[in-house]
């Protein structure tokens, strides 16, 4: 009799020892899956952090003729264009920025004073990457600026409701995509331009 209680007690013990177990991967399952979400969220930055990230000029580079080191006075010496009611709404639908009027210069005029290096008017497998200091990147490709109307659309900005543009002096938008908040870039540090090949 005190045997088959003893078994029967290990057989108890060994039981509660394997649910514990069960129960101690299934947490670290669901605490390793929500850490690999956090991930996907941009990290809240501090102002001190964030002014860090500021860029005062922005280079255009790459697959370019004529590489450009671009400042906000730089810009406005361009053909500068006034944007009215240009909002930032993110991929979820919330609008995020609202602003009633913004000045910038086309992403496609800035190209065009670089130059891409084509070679013949066939050569258009270009993609063009915006990216910001905190190696944010949107794309765009040579056809879309360039023969489409997202080419009149895209444009980078150094002024937002009247005043110079907080986050990094000059941001890429473009205001004809439905979700403008995936290809609006602050901190824009640079503008690439790349040969598919």
């Amino acid at each position: 009799m005190k045997t088959q209680n003893y078994i029967l007690v290990l057989l108890i013990a060994f039981s509660c020892a394997m649910c514990n177990s069960s129960k101690k991967d299934k947490e670290e399952n669901i605490a390793e899956k929500t850490t690999k979400t956090d991930n996907d969220k941009h990290p809240v930055l501090t102002p001190e952090d964030s002014l860090k990230m500021v860029n005062h000029s922005i280079e255009v580079k790459g697959d370019v003729e004529f590489p450009l080191n671009l400042t906000v006075d730089s810009l406005k010496k361009m053909k500068v264009v006034t944007l009215d009611d240009f909002k930032v709404v993110c991929q979820s639908g919330e609008v995020k920025k609202d602003n009633k009027v913004c000045k910038g210069v086309l992403l496609k005029d800035i190209l065009e004073k670089a130059k891409i290096k084509q070679n013949g008017h066939k050569d258009r497998n270009f993609y063009i990457v915006a990216r910001a200091s905190d190696d944010y990147k949107a794309t765009f490709s040579w056809a879309e600026l360039f023969n489409n109307p997202t080419g009149e659309n895209a444009y980078i900005l150094f002024e937002e409701n009247g005043k110079p543009v907080k986050n990094g002096e000059m941001i890429a938008i473009c205001k004809n995509d439905i979700k403008t908040g995936p290809r609006h870039v602050y901190w824009l540090k640079s503008i690439e331009v790349y040969k598919v090949e």
